[in-house]
């Protein structure tokens, strides 16, 4: 990447100036200039913006000054600048104009301060919390003000700002999948694959596929063209451990799984094992939050594999301990789990008892927590009732539930 200097002397001769030439319409001393673009001095703000003026460097020069650490106030005017008018503009939610200038509140006070990772990791708790619609609603709210910082940021918090961006992508294209609004949701990832790309932060591309993959088991995708992107991400892993490593690998084994691969899924299930062991205790405790990996998932993630693979009594354990794990306010997971009980109750020939199963926990689960996730793994549960049985009178009302 060009330094300042590099970049003003481009400009520069690019259109036909001499140092003096330059000089004259700045107001700089050329002296000062020839050492600025030989890297013997700093620019101050001022000549960067002159410069800027004078040679039409289309962003260039301001976003060099920025990078190189000389555009703190330059930075904090810039943010001003794009959260006021965010804030004055008719975007017909008065609650956009608030956020946006308490953003300008912040970098007032102090623009090297950033909460974005603070607000990311606070919708990774809320979501497991919180009802949708009210997690959509104020996210549109706040990636409408990020979408501006990073519309007039292109200096070295740029990445900070898209790798942010990303995430809260994650959570929208999450909620469109458990919303069934599969279409929307695949330009979601889309964008959040693309977003997290830019930001060139390894986690963060890892993450924004991970939860793709996790998800495809969910979407009506079929199952072999989820193997396939996970398979595009595997030359990432490196052998690192982290949450969205894990949750790659236990996306990649339900996949598998779904479709047929059933040694695969198992073996991809141990490897995930073997790495989860291998995360930090910070990771592993954050049981409430979308961007930890608690034991939990995997748990989940072998019981979905085992039940599958008609391992029933893996299955059951992991099913166990996953219900064991819990925390009260992931109900729906809990769902979940208990539901692949059900498919394995049926699978082993106790058809009755799988079907009352899933009806009662269906039930059972708040009507806000009913969404397409539980319904695609009750759907698998239907799936296992032979045909003898889908006559009777309990195989037609479980169908009736999944499909209201």
């Amino acid at each position: 990447m060009d330094s300042f200097g590099r970049l003003l002397r481009h400009h520069r001769t690019a259109a036909g100036l001499s140092l003096r030439d330059l000089a004259s319409r700045i107001n700089f001393q050329y002296s000062y200039i020839s050492q600025v673009e030989r890297g013997e001095r700093r620019p101050t703000r001022a000549m960067a913006e002159a410069c800027e003026r004078a040679l039409a460097a289309g962003g260039a020069l301001n976003a060099a000054f920025v990078r190189e650490g000389g555009g703190t106030d330059m930075r904090r005017r810039t943010v001003l600048h794009a959260m006021g008018a965010i804030a004055a503009a008719p975007t017909g939610d008065r609650l956009v104009g608030l956020e946006a200038l308490r953003h300008g509140l912040t970098a007032a006070i102090d623009i090297n301060h950033d909460e974005w990772p603070d607000i990311v990791a606070a919708y990774g708790r809320c979501y497991y919390q919180q009802p949708h619609d009210q997690v959509m609603t104020q996210l549109g709210r706040d990636l409408a003000v990020l979408q501006h910082q990073i519309a007039v940021d292109q200096g070295e918090r740029r990445p900070l700002l898209l790798k942010a961006a990303g995430q809260l992508s994650v959570i929208i294209a999450l909620s469109l999948v458990a919303s069934g609004q599969a279409i929307a949701a695949r330009r979601w990832w889309h964008t959040a694959r693309r977003v997290a790309d830019e930001s060139a932060d390894p986690d963060a591309q890892i993450m924004v596929r991970a939860w793709d993959v996790v998800n495809g088991s969910y979407d009506g995708r079929p199952a072999v063209q989820v193997v396939a992107v996970s398979d595009e991400v595997l030359p990432l892993l490196d052998g690192r451990a982290s949450a969205a490593t894990c949750g790659l690998l236990a996306g990649r084994a339900q996949a598998l799984s779904l479709a047929g691969r059933h040694a695969e899924a198992v073996a991809t299930v141990q490897q995930l094992a073997r790495m989860a062991e291998q995360l930090p205790a910070t990771v592993v405790d954050d049981v409430e939050s979308l961007w930890g990996w608690p034991e939990h998932r995997l748990r989940h993630t072998e019981s979905w594999v085992y039940t599958h693979a008609a391992n029933y009594r893996r299955a059951g354990e992991a099913q166990d301990r996953a219900l064991a794990l819990y925390p009260a306010s992931q109900i729906r997971l809990r769902t979940q789990v208990e539901l692949h009980r059900a498919a394995a109750l049926i699978r082993t020939g106790h058809v009755p008892d799988g079907l009352r199963l899933a009806a009662d926990l269906l039930d059972r689960l708040p009507t806000s927590q009913h969404n397409e996730l539980v319904r695609s793994v009750a759907r698998q549960v239907v799936v296992a009732v032979p045909d003898s049985e889908r006559k009777q009178s309990p195989y037609r009302e479980l169908l009736e539930r999944v499909r209201s």
